[in-house]
């Protein structure tokens, strides 16, 4: 709480610095409601939206923010910004969803503070797509200190035929205080955990002289430090555990590497193998991309072959028309995660023991979740959804399929559609009693007036219908208003 509020005073100090001689200072306000029928509210009315959203059937939020850009010489750069809430039937009634300050120098920078981030590393349509295996735009943004290139630069002595970008950071999850009040009595959580992320992507080909590229990395991220607690049948909470966060854990953080083959690392880590190919032609193009997910090191080294969990995507830019201007396909399975068991000999001796598989992805002491919502993929519904208090992702086993269609029939007006079909199975561990279908569905409208500069009214009718999360139809309003405070 108190590097939080730290941050926030940061923040602050760009906008004092504005007035004095800076470039732009922008404004937005937006308001935003959901009515539905159902247990929950419609999915897509929840997911993907940085956690600034309730599964409550009925919840809206009004926010406002501001933010700073200028620049502080030829080659640098500073961006500043603040971003509050106010919500109702959420998980908080007053959120600082962004205060962040960025420091750049040509094409690195230096990220302090909670902010909404793009889709990073490997880059998808969020519009359209479904989600992010490791980190998505499914939870409340993690407050941290982040070094990136966000965008491909080239390496020298390669001629543009080879680019790279990357991103290193260390945060703190800000969520202990509602794990608390969530979880059931009997439950185990965590509070002041630490969170890390890294990640590099290498793209090959030289879009200028080529339509062909080819895109591969890794993002790696883990949670370790903190403190484990118990919740008693009186509400109070026990300290059950202190876990290592001293300078030691953050420096083994970076490289999980294990003493020995029967030993597990410290702390939770998560990550994906990224890959993508493109082709671009004059007027249309044409994109395929996959995440190999890994919840443990026999995942990372594809030790056993298994390359079934991921999630693979195919986006068709379509040449201008009124109609149609994108269509994106996706699928999803994280029904194997490295079987069910596995078992192998130690040093050709069966005295010692490794027992793989059954990885249980997301699921871990610390659980890969910000207040509820999980941090990646969101057809693996977060412990949000347990109405029963229990502190884990209950059906990390599906198969999806998902459909993105989205167009701009004019300079004023703009659509999406998204249509998905979920099968769950439950963890490994814990099955569900039988196969659970679920089908989620949005479709929204944005309408931009010429007229009325910097405002933004959007209308999404969602539907759902299936055994795991139930059936809901509803409706959602937003309105957003931007514009220019003062600028130079």
């Amino acid at each position: 709480m108190k590097s939080l509020k730290l941050l926030l005073l940061l923040s602050m100090l760009p906008f004092a610095a504005a007035f004095a001689g800076g470039d732009t200072l922008r404004y937005k306000l937006e308001t935003s409601a959901n009515v539905s029928t159902g247990a929950y509210a419609p999915m897509w009315f929840t997911a993907n939206r940085y956690g600034l959203s309730g599964v409550e059937p009925c919840s809206g939020y009004l926010r406002a923010g501001v933010d700073y850009a200028g620049k502080l010489g030829a080659d640098w750069r500073l961006e500043a910004g603040l971003d509050l809430a106010g919500a109702v039937n959420q998980t908080s009634d007053f959120v600082v969803q962004q205060a962040f300050v960025d420091v750049s120098w040509r094409n690195i920078t230096l990220s302090i503070g909670s902010k909404e981030r793009e889709a990073f590393p490997l880059d998808k349509n969020m519009g359209l797509s479904s989600g992010m295996m490791v980190e998505g735009p499914g939870a409340r943004p993690v407050p941290q200190v982040r070094l990136e290139v966000k965008e491909y630069q080239n390496l020298p002595y390669t001629k543009g035929w080879v680019a790279a970008k990357f991103h290193f950071g260390y945060g703190w999850l800000t969520d202990g205080d509602w794990r608390s009040d969530f979880v059931k009595p009997g439950e185990t959580f965590t509070r002041g955990v630490i969170y890390h992320s890294k990640s590099a992507m290498l793209r090959v080909g030289n879009p200028k002289k080529i339509p062909v590229t080819m895109e591969i990395g890794m993002i790696e991220a883990a949670q370790f430090g903190g403190s484990k607690w118990r919740k008693n049948d009186d509400g109070t909470t026990t300290c059950v555990a202190k876990m290592p966060g001293g300078i030691k854990e953050y420096l083994k953080a970076i490289i999980p590497i294990q003493e020995s083959t029967l030993q597990n690392v410290e702390g939770n880590h998560v990550g994906s193998w990224n890959f993508a190919l493109n082709y671009t032609a004059p007027t249309w193009k044409l994109r395929c991309y996959y995440e190999h997910y890994f919840d443990d090191h026999s995942q990372l080294t594809w030790q056993y072959g298994r390359w079934k969990d991921g999630h693979i995507g195919v986006e068709l830019t379509l040449p201008e028309n009124p109609f149609v201007s994108t269509l994106l396909w996706e699928g999803l399975c994280t029904t194997d995660q490295t079987g069910p068991l596995l078992y192998d000999g130690v040093g050709g001796s069966f005295h010692e023991i490794q027992m793989s598989g059954g990885d249980n992805y997301y699921n871990h002491d610390y659980n890969w979740q910000h207040w509820g919502m999980g941090m990646g993929h969101p057809f693996l519904p977060g412990p949000i959804y347990n109405a029963d208090g229990t502190n884990m992702f209950r059906s990390n086993r599906v198969k999806v399929h998902h459909i993105g269609i989205g167009g701009n029939p004019s300079d004023e007006w703009s659509y999406r559609l998204l249509l998905s079909y979920m099968r769950h199975w439950g963890t490994y561990k814990v099955p569900l009693d039988r196969m659970m279908r679920q089908g989620s569905t949005l479709a929204e409208v944005a309408y931009s007036p010429r007229k009325a500069a910097g405002w933004n009214f959007r209308l999404a009718c969602g539907y759902d219908k299936g055994s795991y999360i139930g059936d809901s139809m509803g409706c959602m309003i937003t309105i957003t208003k931007t514009g220019v405070l003062w600028s130079r």
